[in-house]
């Protein structure tokens, strides 16, 4: 061969390799286990009461039924991503699947405290390899811009509205069957996506990484998460000002920044900074945890409002978030993924969050003798179709472009954006809510003349207390608007995207190089 026709030969790029022919079979067990994960961050809040009942759990240790799932799921997200990364992704798929159904088995089966305690956080332990390994799934599976619309508008809209539907089955499960179910409902569900995962997903070649894991990255990381989530969760029941608060966030904040400082300097990092250093990635993971942490304060207030203020049951109160569930799955299906890819993502995250700011906005007028379809109803429409808008683009541009040895560690942050908001969004809405009603009945109780007028007061002080709380909710998602529309610079499928154009950043010095898998950029 001539040198000018292997120069030519050499020039002509490899063809892109062709689509998994089983990736929408793919879709559905991967949606399934999300579907699991997402349900279980709130099917057990509706649980709780029965389940501390029977097993003689005191109010103070209720709350660690919560925070033991979030400590260890939020803590190990990063580390469960990279391991999917080394070790595989369909591996750790299904690892964290038989993983998280035993764990859920232990549950149901809890006979005490420290039974459930544990459970909880072996399902922390197992959801966080399971999570990471869902999404970066989907990232190296689904390369067509058309395709990877659809598929993330369906992940979306799980991930959005999964925690709703918790509430509702939830509800059903413990009125009409036993508190317990709530923790086995989830084995057929993780047996199912298992096998069928284990038959049908076949991961790309090349996408491995073959550098050996950053251990001193696990550890600070870990630490760091964990102090982080456990100081809002404590936050929440002993104040902001106590000391063990206090020293969690300062301890945080060391960890995290010695986390930062070895991750720029060791020659396999467990998270790359070039993952969080590319502007548009750093934009979704910023933008989606202020989002969440707005959503999850208003779960809380709009499940307490409605049982505790309206007087529905469990299971009316899972109903009553139904709006909310079809205007996530619109806005993901029928909005964000037929839009996706023709107008660049901030065009639908931003104005997505600004919608379910109004929808919040509309929630702030909630008085005790508000209609639900007058007022909660709209709202939660508007919510959801917000919401699921900005979602689905935010999902699929948090992992595109990033070449396939870090799918899992960006997928990941996704997830570790939303636990550590969820655990913020908790603790910061609800002592705004509280500090309110405190201050509403300091200044209306001494009007009240009779113990009817005293009830009423008090419910009005929780009214307030909630609504209070929903204000800055709202600032929260304009905030996330904010910041999409100014860091988030990619553009439509087939489009230049300053920054964006080479989203998976370089080969870092020391690294093997893998196949990369091509994907449509934004």
């Amino acid at each position: 061969m001539s040198e000018t026709a292997r120069t030519t030969a050499d020039a002509v790029p490899a063809p892109a390799p062709a689509p998994d022919r089983n990736r929408w079979k793919a879709l559905v067990f991967i949606a399934l286990a999300q579907l699991m994960v997402v349900l279980d961050a709130t099917i057990v809040n509706i649980a709780l009461p029965s389940a501390q009942q029977d097993l003689g759990i005191s109010d103070a240790n209720r709350q660690w039924v919560i925070t033991a799932y979030a400590l260890a799921f939020g803590g190990l997200l990063l580390f469960g991503g990279r391991i999917s990364d080394l070790w595989g992704r369909r591996r750790t798929f299904v690892t964290g699947l038989i993983g998280f159904a035993a764990a859920s088995a232990l549950g149901g089966a809890a006979t005490g405290e420290a039974m459930m305690l544990g459970a909880r956080a072996l399902q922390g332990v197992f959801g966080a390899l399971l999570a990471p390994a869902a999404l970066s799934l989907l990232a190296v599976m689904f390369t067509d811009g058309k395709e990877r619309a659809k598929a993330f508008g369906i992940y979306g809209a799980i991930a959005g509205g999964g925690g709703a539907v918790g509430l509702i089955l939830g509800g059903v499960l413990t009125e009409y069957l036993d508190w317990r179910w709530t923790f086995y409902v989830n084995i057929p569900f993780a047996v199912v996506a298992a096998v069928g995962a284990y038959f049908v997903i076949r991961e790309p070649e090349g996408g491995r990484n073959r550098s050996s894991l950053d251990f001193p990255g696990v550890v600070l990381s870990t630490l760091g998460l964990v102090a982080l989530v456990y100081g809002f969760t404590r936050a929440e029941t002993e104040g902001w000002g106590d000391a063990v608060t206090v020293g969690m966030f300062v301890g945080s904040a060391v960890l995290l920044a010695a986390f930062v400082l070895v991750e720029s300097r060791v020659r396999a990092p467990l998270l790359p900074l070039r993952v969080l250093t590319e502007r548009n990635r750093g934009g979704v993971y910023l933008s989606l945890g202020l989002a969440v942490i707005a959503m999850f304060g208003l779960f809380l207030f709009l499940t307490y409002y409605l049982q505790v203020v309206k007087g529905y049951s469990p299971v009316k109160t899972g109903f009553a978030f139904l709006p909310m569930i079809a205007g996530m799955i619109t806005g993901s299906t029928q909005i964000g993924a037929r839009l996706m890819t023709r107008v660049p993502p901030r065009l639908l995250m931003g104005p997505g969050f600004l919608v379910a700011a109004t929808g919040m906005l509309l929630l702030t007028q909630m008085e005790i003798d508000s209609s639900y379809a007058g007022l909660l109803l709209p709202a939660q429409l508007l919510l959801g179709l917000g919401m699921g808008t900005a979602f689905m683009p935010a999902m699929s541009l948090a992992t595109l472009g990033v070449e396939p040895r870090d799918a899992g560690v960006a997928s990941a942050m996704v997830n570790t954006s939303q636990q550590v908001g969820g655990a913020i969004g908790t603790a910061l809405l609800n002592t705004v809510a509280a500090s309110a009603t405190t201050a509403y009945v300091t200044d209306h109780m001494a009007s009240a003349t009779s113990r009817t007028q005293a009830q009423l007061v008090q419910l009005e002080a929780m009214v307030h207390g909630y609504t209070s709380a929903i204000w800055f909710a709202v600032g929260i998602l304009a905030l996330s608007a904010v910041i999409v529309v100014t860091f988030v610079n990619a553009g439509r499928p087939g489009t230049a995207a300053g920054s964006g154009s080479r989203a998976g950043g370089g080969v870092g010095e020391g690294e093997e190089s893998e196949g990369r898998v091509p994907v449509v950029m934004h």
